[in-house]
């Protein structure tokens, strides 16, 4: 095989299904998080991303609740593409129910969940319901999100939090760290669907950014 051969084929195995290229060194940021590694099991099935994605269970559970917002550079300006965000939370019940036949961190994080994309000008959405809270603690509800940027190993930003939950209490939200900038987010009713948006800065708050 020849040089210019092996040059291609090196070029092809480092471009992932994703479209994001492996040689690009990820930079270590965000402080430890062990399950973060979750983002990238969308790698393992037959997963295309885009900016919008409706988690399983939609359409049988209440409250309906749309989400969205841009994603922006570290400026809070410049639309940021290319962007993944890993998103799940509790069933109605506050468990991370895994599907009857869980694959990768669906063991763990259950089968409410979805990947999505950020194209040019960094939009997003997701449609799902509106989780509870986890039984017997005190803890508001919420749909956690992690993120990867083309050049970052992924980390995690605050979760979604709902102002109208009597649990998210002043001092809860006093604790915050608003990684990616605050994560509460206030619903309107349209129909019916709930709807609230929450822009998402990168690496706001974010150590060693």
């Amino acid at each position: 095989m020849s040089i210019y051969f092996q040059v291609l084929l090196m070029v092809f195995l480092c471009i992932s299904c994703s479209g994001q290229v492996s040689t690009v060194e990820e930079r270590s940021v965000g402080g430890p998080c062990q399950d973060c590694e979750a983002l990238r099991d969308y790698l393992q099935g037959d997963i295309v991303l885009g900016a919008t994605d409706t988690i399983t269970g939609f359409d049988r559970y209440s409250p309906k609740i749309k989400l969205s917002g841009t994603v922006f550079q570290r400026d809070g300006k410049t639309h940021a593409p290319n962007v993944i965000l890993y998103l799940y939370h509790t069933d109605r019940k506050g468990i991370y129910q895994p599907s009857t036949a869980p694959a990768g961190w669906e063991k763990i994080h259950g089968q409410y969940r979805t990947w999505l994309r950020t194209g040019e000008d960094g939009r997003y959405s997701f449609y799902t319901f509106r989780p509870a809270p986890y039984p017997e603690v005190n803890e508001p509800e919420h749909i956690h999100v992690y993120v990867k940027e083309p050049s970052t190993i992924p980390y995690y930003l605050d979760s979604y939090f709902f102002e109208s939950d009597p649990k998210l209490t002043l001092q809860k939200r006093q604790s915050l760290k608003n990684r990616g900038g605050s994560g509460v987010v206030k619903l309107v009713k349209e129909g019916e669907v709930w709807k609230g948006n929450r822009d998402l800065i990168l690496g706001f708050n974010i150590p060693n950014y």
